[in-house]
């Protein structure tokens, strides 16, 4: 049975016709303009408000004319090329500026079959006050991004690691060497030896240097949290997991470098999930079963004794060796004494530029002072003792008394005691304590160059090499037994 039709409709292409007019009438009364091209890009239906807008004089007729020729620079064509939609964009009529809609037309097979331009508004100066609000939003966004792109980024240099010891260079040099391969690095040495420094100077110098440095500590954050911020969580992951999903510090280091600090207090249950990281460059969000692919070089650093970690159990050996791939011990301050002048000369210009005041100095008896001390939170103790001193004391010479708050080394102390009055000492424990104090009051002098502080103190090498090894000077290092 055939089905009834309406009056005046006798098949589906009057129906199709009817509907195209109907809609071209709506769009007349709609819009500021609307304009309809081919798949050759030639107009087939135009309305009158926008020939007004384009100047027509009437006379001419503008269909069947190339929609550039009529409409210089107009995207139509682009449109129907690239199939997609550009629905709100601002365009320039002459010396008009219009909010315009392109719409590419399809036939039922999905083929693009022409397009459709219509002008949604005409005054876009009435429109200023929320442009002008929606391109603030813009530059603030793009600020933002710039911002979070430079904490990223490479903070320090191998030119600001301060010191000219043989030691030194010879840690910086093993660090330039790093920079030009992609393997782990694990940082060796004691706090406030400059390990975070040194992970920016050697991401700074590598091939990543362009690419985000981000940092971690995991002594720092609870053991409940840190593979949240490891690995990132996905969507109810756990309550109060949030309703988004959140990236971790790998997926954020992403192309770069993560910095992962004191990696010794990770616990054994995350140390197998970094494993894994390092070994497949694929990370898996708590919360999710799929396993992201990244590419991370990752530099750890320590103050621990990884290996007796390892044989007491704590630390995994398998993550130990995949990990110390690349491993630079840092020199403590008291193995680097030669540096101390330059270090505290440095510190002190900084103190002074900060407080706008003039750079303090320190004598040769408050240097004295200062190279007898042990040092055990190394140079960053040293810069918050000169930066003590220098707010106490108005002194521009900085002497040994200036320094009475400093600890002193059990040597000192002994020192001190020996010379009370009425109290006698073994001469041969006041002869050794004077002479291993003199011999770093020389190695301070000297800049930590052993033939300079043997001729100061008239000596030979020799005999400094055999009195550095007496009074346990020498560095531990197992490559190079000196003090620098």
């Amino acid at each position: 049975m055939s089905r009834p039709s309406r009056p005046g409709l006798t098949n589906d292409a009057d129906v199709r016709s009817l509907a195209s007019n109907t809609l071209l009438r709506l769009f007349d009364s709609l819009y500021e303009g609307a304009v309809v091209v081919d798949r050759t890009g030639r107009i087939t239906w135009i309305n009158d408000k926008y020939k007004a807008l384009l100047g027509w004089n009437g006379a001419d007729s503008i269909e069947g004319r190339v929609i550039e020729e009529v409409i210089p620079n107009s995207r139509l064509r682009h449109v129907m090329e690239s199939g997609r939609a550009e629905l709100l964009d601002v365009f320039a009529i002459g010396s008009r500026q219009v909010v315009v809609s392109r719409i590419p037309l399809q036939d039922e097979t999905g083929t693009v079959i022409g397009g459709l331009g219509v002008i949604l508004y005409d005054r876009v100066q009435a429109l200023k006050p929320i442009v002008s609000k929606f391109q603030q939003m813009q530059a603030d966004l793009a600020s933002a991004h710039r911002e979070l792109a430079e904490t990223r980024q490479a903070k320090y240099r191998f030119s600001q690691m301060v010191g000219v010891s043989p030691r030194l260079r010879e840690v910086k040099d093993q660090a330039r060497r790093a920079a030009e391969r992609d393997a782990t690095v694990l940082l060796l040495g004691e706090t406030g030896t400059g390990k975070e420094l040194m992970a920016h100077a050697i991401h700074g110098a590598s091939q990543r240097a362009g690419k985000p440095l981000v940092s971690l500590n995991a002594a720092a954050i609870p053991e409940t949290l840190l593979e949240a911020e490891l690995f990132g969580v996905e969507p109810g992951a756990y309550t109060g997991a949030g309703p988004k999903s959140r990236p971790g510090k790998f997926q954020f280091a992403d192309g770069g470098t993560l910095f992962l600090d004191e990696v010794g207090d990770m616990p054994l249950m995350l140390q197998a999930k970094l494993l894994r990281v390092l070994q497949e460059g694929e990370v898996e969000p708590i919360g999710s079963n799929r396993l992201r692919s990244i590419d991370v070089r990752v530099i750890a650093a320590t103050s621990r004794d990884l290996k007796a970690m390892v044989d007491a159990g704590s630390f995994r050996a398998d993550l130990y060796y995949r990990l110390n791939v690349l491993p630079i011990r840092l020199p403590s301050l008291r193995e680097r004494l030669g540096d101390l002048p330059v270090l505290c000369e440095t510190f002190l210009e900084q103190i002074a530029e900060k407080a706008g005041e003039p750079v303090k100095s320190i004598s040769a008896e408050g240097m004295a002072r200062l190279g007898a001390y042990h040092w055990p939170g190394n140079v960053r103790e040293l810069g918050n003792i000169l930066q003590l001193a220098a707010a106490r004391h108005d002194a521009r010479l900085l002497n040994a008394e200036h320094f009475d708050d400093l600890p002193v080394t059990a040597s000192v102390a002994v020192v001190a005691e020996a010379t009370r009055e009425g109290e006698v000492r073994a001469l041969r424990e006041v002869v050794a304590i004077t002479e291993k104090a003199e011999i770093i009051k020389a190695l301070v002098a000297a800049r930590g160059i052993k033939l300079n502080a043997a001729k100061l103190l008239h000596i030979s090498r020799a005999q400094l090499y055999e009195k550095l090894a007496a009074y346990g000077l020498l560095s531990d290092s197992p490559d190079r037994k000196e003090v620098v």
